[in-house]
């Protein structure tokens, strides 16, 4: 359980950077790269959410693994809008940051997953 309250603090916090950090984006793209980026930031924790409470490991592992491919879609929107000069160095890091504590807990979980099956 420890390790799930871990996860979930890390993608909040994650969630919340993002959703700050967007608010400077340029107005442009209120409906292009900042809805995407905030509702991929989203996608990732509530698909998590959404797996860990499903009984079957392998509705879990497709959550997971949905999770996770929403956090490298997010990982790729960071680095576009630090390219665009849309956010700071510091900014980017710290969510870059976020994104790898948090891709290598939910790999290491899909990992577990898939070979207990």
């Amino acid at each position: 359980m420890q390790f799930h309250d871990t996860l979930k603090k890390k993608m909040d916090a994650f969630v919340h950077l993002v959703y700050r950090i967007t608010k400077d984006f340029p107005k442009s793209e209120l409906y292009g790269a900042t809805s995407q980026l905030c509702r991929v930031a989203l996608s990732v924790i509530l698909n998590y959410i959404e797996g860990y409470a499903r009984k079957k490991h392998l509705v879990k592992i497709n959550f997971f693994e949905t999770s996770y491919g929403s956090l490298q879609e997010s990982k790729y929107l960071l680095e576009f809008a630090l390219k665009e000069n849309w956010i700071q160095e510091s900014d980017y890091k710290a969510t870059f940051q976020l994104v790898e504590e948090v891709g290598a807990m939910l790999w290491r979980t899909n990992e577990h997953l898939s070979r207990d099956m």
